[in-house]
């Protein structure tokens, strides 16, 4: 978490400091074998830092090779391959690609269900996601299944 929060006070870095750092991170790890997990990491520095500094177009291509070294690399490592997924779900929402976004955000949270049952903070969490592509396509009676049959349970 070096690359992202101060050392002396916690906060996260934002706006050229975060994006230089996101680079920095990378070019530190780059020289090092795909199956390192700190290459991968920093990659995943790298597209939050391009996220956060509002670059979407260049973060989904970081994003999206991450998830691809995540899924070959660490796929028995399913929280890592399904935040991967987020990152690029949420990435594809910041470029108004929101269907495609709302085809990965509900098979995550299918997952989630699946693994680690409804009341757990990460299911939340994806239901959440979920429920802004719904939102942002305007599926409102989707929107409102959601909530009333998976989410207010939980």
């Amino acid at each position: 978490r070096k690359w992202q929060k101060c050392f002396d006070c916690g906060q996260k870095f934002h706006g050229a400091v975060c994006l230089a750092l996101g680079w920095a991170c990378w070019k530190t790890y780059l020289g090092r074998v795909d199956t390192d997990g700190n290459r991968c990491s920093g990659m995943g520095v790298l597209g939050d830092a391009l996220i956060v500094s509002e670059r979407p177009e260049e973060a989904l291509l970081v994003l999206e090779a991450n998830l691809v070294l995540n899924r070959r690399y660490w796929s028995h490592n399913e929280d890592v391959v399904l935040i991967a997924q987020s990152n690029v779900a949420c990435c594809l929402g910041d470029l108004g690609r929101h269907e495609e976004a709302l085809v990965l955000e509900r098979g995550i949270f299918d997952r989630r269900v699946a693994t680690l049952g409804l009341s757990h903070e990460h299911t939340i969490l994806s239901g959440s996601n979920l429920l802004v592509s719904l939102r942002c396509l305007k599926r409102w009676e989707d929107a409102i299944s959601l909530v009333r049959d998976q989410l207010l349970p939980a």
